[in-house]
């Protein structure tokens, strides 16, 4: 059995590679962020994500990276390995961005560490489908205002917005992943949840081409028994 880290954003694509890890029968020992020293993401807030590791009973991980970007990589890849027994790390990648190599094998190899892409070149439609079949609730957090204006901000995962989605693409060729930057997700309960979380308050906010949702209140909600 692999013993597994799962990086980690808090969005669909990380929270399916958990669970199928899970499936699989990987030994998912944490989740890991990689981040600059003092991270200030928009898309995926590292409250909300410690809110989530709680909800997932899992330790969670944050791994300061700094320039030179590949040695940094490496180095605290090497840290996952000797500190904490680490041989694998797991991705939500789906695709190569922009034509590039994935940067997670390639600054694992040098290192040793396997890696483990379970939603590797699968269909698009058909994971945000599965997402929904397996009990995911997400929230969209930040969009690219190329393809979707700041509406969606807030708006939830579901049968409606993948339709909308579908007819974004055939507009603009949207990945309907959002694979290549186009739009982030936050998701507030999943199979492998202990409890729910509630985004209780939030504002839209606009930075360059970016909205996304400023968070100003969160709760935990217990399931029903």
């Amino acid at each position: 059995m692999q013993n597994a880290a799962v990086l980690w954003t808090g969005g669909k694509d990380s929270s399916m590679a958990l669970y199928e890890a899970d499936q699989n029968g990987y030994c998912v020992r944490c989740l890991v962020t990689f981040a600059p020293p003092e991270p200030d993401f928009l898309a995926h807030p590292l409250a909300f994500i410690k809110m989530q590791a709680q909800a997932l009973v899992l330790p969670h991980h944050v791994l300061s990276i700094s320039a030179p970007f590949e040695k940094s990589y490496e180095t605290s890849l090497c840290r996952l390995r000797d500190e904490m027994g680490i041989n694998c790390v797991v991705t939500g990648d789906i695709a190569e961005v922009n034509g590039n190599p994935n940067w997670i094998r390639e600054r694992s190899r040098p290192v040793g560490m396997i890696v483990h892409t379970p939603l590797w070149g699968r269909d698009r439609n058909a994971l945000l489908r599965q997402l929904l079949d397996r009990g995911f609730k997400a929230r969209f957090s930040c969009v690219k205002t190329r393809w979707l204006d700041e509406n969606w901000i807030g708006r939830e995962l579901n049968d409606s917005t993948i339709a909308d989605l579908h007819i974004v693409r055939e507009r603009t060729g949207l990945d309907l992943c959002g694979e290549e930057g186009e739009y982030h997700t936050l998701v507030i309960d999943g199979p492998q949840f202990t409890r729910g979380i509630d985004i209780r308050s939030y504002s839209k906010r606009a930075v360059d081409s970016l909205a996304y949702m400023e968070i100003h209140e969160l709760e935990f909600i217990d399931h029903a028994a």
